[in-house]
């Protein structure tokens, strides 16, 4: 195994990862600015105001798009252990 299939592999390893996150970190991103904004406007600081909307959207945003992570995953996975073969040098 090359150096350049290590990092090959571990390329697509951060892309993939960086590809399932996406979509949680951006909703929580999206609701903490709103949620902040709206505790700027209203000028009431209250902690618990802040995180349950932000987790009740994470939660929110794993249910619609969890199918897909786990299916990116699987893909991933997948591709990762047809390449077995080629990395030992036995294709």
């Amino acid at each position: 195994m090359n150096p350049s299939a290590v990092l090959d592999i571990g390329l697509q390893a951060l892309t993939t990862a960086a590809k399932l996150s996406a979509p949680v970190l951006v909703t929580a991103l999206v609701v903490g600015l709103a949620i902040s904004l709206v505790q700027s406007i209203t000028q009431l600081q209250e902690v618990t105001l802040s995180f349950v909307p932000k987790a009740v959207a994470v939660v929110i945003a794993l249910a619609v798009s969890g199918h897909w992570m786990i299916a990116e995953m699987i893909t991933f996975t997948n591709d990762l252990f047809a390449r077995i073969p080629s990395l030992l040098g036995s294709a």
